[in-house]
Formats: structure tokens, sequence, C-alpha cells
């Protein structure tokens, strides 16, 4: 099992998807950036570094998410996915070719990468709770 990263990274209420470019696995498709845990390392130290070595932006990680275990025809993935800050830095394209900061209701407006599809689902629901009880 490959053990996978994510972050979710939300901005004035947007949250950040990345594409991913041509020639890499799952080409085309969406996904919360992030990336894979190296020997001996955190989940969140894999975050900041995979942050800034696909953005160069700084970023803060924060508390845990979710999981999901997802089987890509045999590679099974375990997709930890965790609040990250953005602190500093302009995200620049390097493992991606495009980036869009999407509104809660528009999260499934992009063709999301399997294994990602469940914690998005799960982050867009806990996101409109919050901003439901919030107005109440």
């Amino acid at each position: 099992m490959i053990v996978v990263t994510a972050a979710i990274i939300e901005k004035d209420g947007l949250v950040l998807a990345a594409r991913r470019r041509k020639g890499k696995h799952l080409a085309g498709y969406w996904e919360l950036p992030g990336g894979k845990l190296e020997t001996g390392e955190s989940p969140e130290f894999c975050l900041v570094r995979e942050l800034k070595e696909e953005f160069d932006v700084e970023t803060t990680v924060g508390s845990f998410f979710g999981e999901n275990i997802h089987n890509y025809n045999g590679k099974v993935v375990r997709l930890l996915a965790y609040q990250v800050t953005h602190n500093k830095g302009d995200f620049k394209l390097i493992d991606h070719d495009k980036i869009l900061w999407l509104a809660l209701d528009d999260l499934r407006s992009v063709k999301w990468a399997p294994a990602d599809i469940p914690l998005v689902d799960n982050y867009q629901s806990q996101a409109l709770v919050r901003k439901t009880a919030n107005k109440g």
C-alpha cells in the first residue's frame, strides 16, 4: 500500500484544486495537492515538503481531516487529508498544469481523481453544515 498525503487548502471560502499535468499518472484529473510519504517522514512533514516542491509555497499543516483507501487497478493508495494553511509564496505550476480556487458549491464541477472524491464530498458536506450553523 502506498501512503499519500493531500492538502485541503481553503482561502476566502474557496478550496484549492490542482490538475495533474500531461505525462503524469492520472493526467487531466484534479486533486487535492500533496504527495507520496517517504520513509521516515510524518504525513505533516510530507505535505510541507510536497507543497514546497510542487508549488514553491510555504504552508502549515493543521488538523487531520480524513482518509480514503482506493485501489487503482492493483495499486492501492491510502490517502491522508489534512487542513493546510498557505502562509506565503505564489503558486508555481511544476507537477500540475492548472490550479483553481473552487467555491464549496462548485467542488464537483471538475473531474477529481477517484481517491480524492470521498474526501472532497465529505469536506463539502461538513463545510456546508458549518456554513449553515454559522448563519443560525
